[in-house]
């Protein structure tokens, strides 16, 4: 069973995989499992699988329908101010908070038990034993908040977990997609908040570009951001002087062209 494939390729167990593979009997089943059907994973069936069949348990890159999805613009320094206030004035009885890095997830937990909320970080630097009873301390009500890197994006199981927050967004879009996949599980209802400052509007254009949706903003009283999110630029087509487009069909009046915002 190859399970997380795309995220094998990701972290280079490529090389690994494959010698397990020449190592194995030929004559053999083979599952293989993956979160996105990328050109590289395409290419791994393709080697490792005899005429596979394939089977997709859901739309490609699509969130949950029964997650309540929304994002905070928040200025970056009041980030911690704006968490606080999110878990003392909402009735959620748990929440697990993503950052982008290991130092960052310690800090911001350090941070939260100070200020009186029970919180632990679970990331790669800690040991398989303490990962363990942090996550079973969790699964059990006995923590309120786990902060994670990316490492809790995926294979995590939690039952009837309520909220994800993403505390800065991923670098990647696809894992915006399986952070928030969390909450929501198995038909339940679930939310997804998403505090992002005016530096993290290339992210948040690339995610709402890969789920093809718009994610609805929602402010916090007394912490509007004084440096605003961009929003996506439009741009009109440059016109021929002859009223057509440079590859000879006429423009329509309006018509404009959507720019990835840089």
């Amino acid at each position: 069973v190859l399970d997380e494939a795309d995220r094998m390729l990701d972290m280079g167990f490529i090389r690994d995989i494959t010698r397990i593979q020449k190592l194995t009997p030929q004559n053999k089943q083979i599952l293989m499992f993956s979160a996105t059907y990328s050109r590289e994973i395409r290419k791994l069936a393709a080697e490792m699988l005899n005429n596979p069949i394939r089977v997709d348990v859901a739309e490609e890159n699509k969130t949950a329908e029964k997650v309540d999805q929304c994002v905070i613009p928040i200025d970056k320094h009041r980030k911690p101010e704006a968490l606080v206030q999110i878990f003392e004035y909402t009735n959620f009885s748990q929440s697990l908070v993503f950052t982008r890095t290991k130092h960052g997830a310690n800090k911001l937990a350090k941070f939260l038990t100070k200020s009186g909320i029970e919180a632990k970080a679970i990331h790669s630097d800690r040991s398989q034993a303490n990962r363990t009873r942090v996550l079973e301390g969790f699964k059990r009500g006995k923590v309120a908040v786990l902060v994670a890197t990316d490492i809790a994006s995926r294979g995590l199981d939690i039952d009837e977990l309520p909220l994800v927050i993403n505390y800065e967004l991923p670098h990647v879009a696809e894992d915006y997609v399986h952070r928030i996949g969390r909450t929501g599980r198995a038909g339940k209802e679930g939310a997804a908040y998403s505090l992002v400052s005016a530096d993290e509007s290339k992210q948040l254009f690339a995610i709402e570009q890969l789920t093809r949706s718009k994610i609805e903003r929602e402010m916090i009283e007394g912490l509007e951001p004084q440096v605003p999110l961009a929003e996506p630029t439009y741009k009109r087509q440059e016109q021929h002087p002859t009223g057509k487009r440079r590859n000879g069909k006429r423009r329509s009046k309006g018509q404009r062209r959507h720019r990835r915002a840089a």
